[in-house]
């Protein structure tokens, strides 16, 4: 039997990491297998509308589009960095199920047959601990679930139950080892209690709070797939939309988690704009990541947080999980596609930026490539 390898064998491991990769509604509406395009929103009927008001402040976006079409200039980034593992919060269910969740104000849906654009980028991993992975009901994440394994793309935080639910995926690492990656939600983000998976009940891994024994909860169930020389990454879905605050609770909840669970990296998201990064313990907490992709286009208000604007993550852990480097590339998205923020942009985030980092003591300065390095210590 081959030994196993310790932490000190293995190689460093280098993540992209995002937030919200909203691939339904208005963007599944122009790719080559468009869904049914009726919605049950209180002012917008069909997603449809949501191309055409992109349209109306960005000009004519194609219809049928290639599968790397909505990524654009991400796909040279990406293959230029050429990340270890590329892991995304997936806030849309993948199904053709017309079971619209009941009183839910908005439903994401992307069809089955648009799952080429998540290869297109060489997606890894979708965490789905998320408040929309349910929108078109249990058929639909049963759907969602079949047709991302068909597809050879892993998952994490939803099942058919809740030992799926909170299985995390696994990644074998050079030397041996693995990385794991678990994904929970919070209901701060919206995510309905009916939708929390039960031993016979599909659903996401639904926190029940942000307290010392939920803490204690998922310790348990790390080290239940803890192996030696593991990088454990929790994937958390929380938080307000609009709001760069990271409430005490949420704070001590992500310290936590590091301190008292043996988590290396926390991967936050919800907030539609970037937060603050803070480092603990040698381990990276991202609160918020922002969206990469969304339909948002055309849509008016939350100016002041820049909503057009992302954020790609590079984030190296060093063999034990340490942080040894985080380079962050600014995005935006125009015509439903990723474009390299402009110049007056990437300075507006950069700004929002430093500032919300000197909450935690970290730094954003601009590298010499058009892209960010975080610096801490």
């Amino acid at each position: 039997m081959l030994a196993m390898a310790t932490a000190s064998e293995a190689a460093p491991i280098t993540l992209f990491l995002c937030g919200d990769v909203m691939t339904g509604r208005g963007l599944d509406q122009i790719m080559a297998q468009p869904s049914e395009a009726r919605l049950f929103e209180s002012y917008v009927h069909s997603a449809a509308e949501y191309v055409a008001l992109a349209e109306r402040v960005s000009g004519p976006i194609p219809r049928r589009v290639s599968a790397d079409y909505i990524w654009g200039d991400a796909i040279a980034v990406l293959n230029a960095v050429r990340p270890d593992l590329r892991i995304v919060n997936l806030e849309t269910a993948v199904t053709t199920s017309a079971d619209a969740w009941p009183g839910k104000a908005i439903h994401y849906r992307m069809h089955p047959g648009n799952l080429p654009c998540l290869r297109a980028a060489g997606v890894d991993c979708c965490v789905l601990a998320n408040n929309h992975v349910l929108d078109w009901g249990r058929a639909g994440l049963s759907e969602t679930l079949a047709s991302l394994r068909e597809a050879g793309v892993a998952t994490a935080g939803a099942g058919e139950d809740v030992d799926e639910a909170t299985a995390p995926a696994r990644f074998d690492r050079r030397g041996g080892a693995r990385l794991l990656v678990f994904a929970v939600a919070h209901e701060s983000s919206g995510v309905p209690r009916a939708w929390g998976a039960g031993r016979s009940r599909s659903g996401v891994w639904r926190l029940p709070d942000l307290s010392p024994r939920t803490v204690n909860l998922l310790a348990t169930v790390i080290e239940r797939h803890r192996r030696a020389g593991d990088i454990v990454m929790m994937s958390i879905h929380w938080g307000e939309n609009w709001s760069y605050e990271v409430p005490p609770p949420q704070r001590r909840f992500a310290q936590s988690l590091i301190e008292d669970a043996g988590v290396d990296l926390v991967h936050g998201h919800s907030s539609h704009h970037a937060k603050g990064i803070e480092i603990h313990r040698e381990r990276l907490i991202l609160y918020g990541c922002g969206d990469l992709l969304n339909d948002y286009e055309g849509i008016g208000g939350y100016q002041e947080f820049l909503p057009g604007l992302g954020l790609m993550y590079f984030a190296t852990l060093d063999p034990g999980g340490r942080l040894q480097r985080l380079q962050m590339l600014p995005t935006c998205v125009r015509r439903f596609r990723i474009e390299h923020a402009t110049a007056a942009d990437t300075q507006r985030l950069l700004g929002i930026l430093q500032r919300e980092c000197s909450r935690f003591s970290t730094q954003v300065s601009a590298d010499a490539d058009d892209s960010w390095l975080l610096r801490w210590g």
